[in-house]
């Protein structure tokens, strides 16, 4: 059992279930760099104000004295992710629990990217941050519930893992997979799987 509940991570719903339209035409992705360990306490509130917000979440387990617990921490620790005009994200400041607001240039590959984000976690399969990550074979999963997605492919040991970035954070998630649910996407002779 967890030691808190699994909270609300995304609003509204549908947030990232539709394309990314024209920028004239809905409200900017900004990202805020938040106070140290404030992401669910302003997460809340931004769901309070009715904000449009994305906070990724993944199922962290750990043995405490022979006792299994388990909390939802933050994919990207220090970041959420904010869909609002400048009015928006100006009141997200007096909550005193915003570090930094950042600016997106490419909004539709920061959409892109969450979007992707977001069908691993609704996949429900156990996901791992990833930090830094170095450039790997790109692919597509032709296979198993997450079919269609495009990432790219790392390998732990003998664990072959598929793996979304978030450019703008140079972050990104990973899960793991088996070799016949992936093809390559681009030149097979450049494909490569990267060791970590």
């Amino acid at each position: 059992m967890p030691l808190l509940p699994l909270e609300p991570f995304i609003f509204p719903d549908d947030l990232l279930t539709q394309p990314a339209q024209d920028k004239q035409t809905f409200p900017l992705w900004w990202v805020l760099h938040t106070r140290p360990r404030a992401e669910k306490a302003l997460a809340r509130k931004l769901l309070q104000g009715r904000t449009a917000f994305f906070l990724p979440l993944h199922k962290r387990q750990w043995r405490k004295q022979g006792r299994l617990h388990c909390s939802y921490t933050p994919l990207f620790p220090g970041y959420i992710f904010v869909q609002g005009d400048r009015e928006a994200i100006f009141k997200t400041q007096m909550t005193n629990q915003v570090a930094r607001i950042l600016a997106v240039e490419d909004q539709r590959q920061l959409h892109a990217d969450l979007a992707r984000v977001y069908c691993l976690i609704a996949a429900g399969a156990p996901l791992a941050p990833e930090e830094r990550l170095q450039p790997g074979a790109p692919v597509e999963i032709t296979g198993g519930p997450l079919a269609g997605l495009e990432g790219k492919i790392l390998r732990r040991g003998k664990q072959l893992k598929f793996y979304v970035e978030v450019q703008f954070l140079r972050q990104g998630v990973s899960v793991e997979i088996e070799s016949w649910m992936i093809q390559a996407r681009s030149n097979p002779q450049s494909s490569k799987i990267v060791d970590a």
